[in-house]
């Protein structure tokens, strides 16, 4: 297996505090899936902050940022029922990955965590 890409990012919560505020800034950021999700959570901050830093990050590890068509509801995040973060692999993500890199099956990595001022993300995109 071959890393094929790293991100991470960093996000001051006051920051994102204020924009899911706007229902526009949640509509164009997250998907459908992740603003049902964020109902079952009490910090929403966190949540929201913690999920926008995966995206840049994973934006940041295929090495194109938000291009190609690319837009932050295209990288979905979710947890599995221990409540482990992943991003979601979709038609889109698996198009430009395969046309980046040159490959046909890969697998992603993310790790968020948060503090009061703080959220970050680490992504890892590798061939499987």
């Amino acid at each position: 297996m071959k890393i094929l890409g790293i991100g991470v990012d960093i996000v001051e919560n006051k920051r994102i505090q204020k924009s899911i505020k706007n229902p526009l800034f949640k509509k164009r950021i997250y998907s459908s899936e992740e603003l049902k999700q964020s109902n079952t959570v009490n910090n929403k901050v966190a949540y929201f902050s913690k999920r926008f830093a995966a995206k840049e990050a994973f934006s940041k590890a295929l090495g194109t940022g938000f291009r190609m068509n690319l837009n932050f509801k295209d990288i979905e995040v979710v947890n599995n029922k221990m409540g482990k973060p992943y991003y979601v692999k979709n038609k889109k993500i698996t198009k430009i990955i395969q046309k980046n890199f040159k490959i046909k099956n890969f697998k992603c990595f993310l790790s968020i965590s948060d503090e009061k001022n703080y959220s970050t993300a680490f992504a890892i995109i590798q061939t499987s």
